[in-house]
């Protein structure tokens, strides 16, 4: 991935100067906010990366969409990433961001594959299910697959637990497939 690099070296000073101010659970907020927008905005993710756009007007920009919402850290990275004309970058820097933060705090990120939204109550479910098999909390990031029927696909690091019902046929033909059973007519 190109800038992968510079963008784990700007994230880590970023966090570093966060550590400093007491801060970095506020700046990776900031940092999922800025991910979310860019996410969510194909406009401004092209101002973003347009090389016609000065950077000062892309800081502009930014200043005016994020405004008050922003820690000074944030905006001070903005001001940094005009000076050196690096504001595509602000995406990879914010998602490099959170994965070294996640590291700093020992938390890990459980990916949960859904065939619906997960509830608040579902989330407390699996929070508790992802303690039992690790042993440690995480965040959950839910990804939504109607093909998986219901239940859910836990994985967390390496390890996978799948509770989902296209699963549990899956396994139903494979038992049917692998057994003796002959039909009478």
């Amino acid at each position: 991935m190109k800038g992968a690099r510079p963008a784990l070296r700007y994230a880590k000073a970023i966090l570093n100067l966060a550590k400093e101010t007491g801060n970095e659970t506020l700046v990776n907020d900031n940092m999922k906010l800025i991910v979310d927008t860019i996410a969510e905005s194909s406009e401004l993710d092209t101002m973003l990366k347009s090389p016609v756009i000065k950077a000062a007007d892309k800081r502009k920009v930014l200043a005016a969409l994020f405004g008050d919402k922003v820690d000074n850290v944030i905006k001070g990275l903005f001001n940094l990433l005009e000076e050196n004309k690096r504001m595509i970058m602000l995406e990879p820097i914010a998602k490099q961001y959170s994965i070294i933060y996640d590291y700093h705090k020992s938390m890990q990120v459980a990916k949960v594959t859904t065939a619906v939204a997960l509830t608040k109550e579902l989330e407390d479910k699996i929070q508790a299910k992802i303690v039992e098999l690790t042993g440690n909390s995480a965040s959950i990031e839910n990804i939504v697959n109607p093909e998986i029927l219901g239940g859910f696909i836990l994985r967390v690091g390496d390890v996978q637990y799948d509770a989902s019902i296209s699963n549990q046929f899956n396994e139903l033909r494979r038992e049917f497939d692998n057994s003796h059973y002959i039909p009478q007519i």
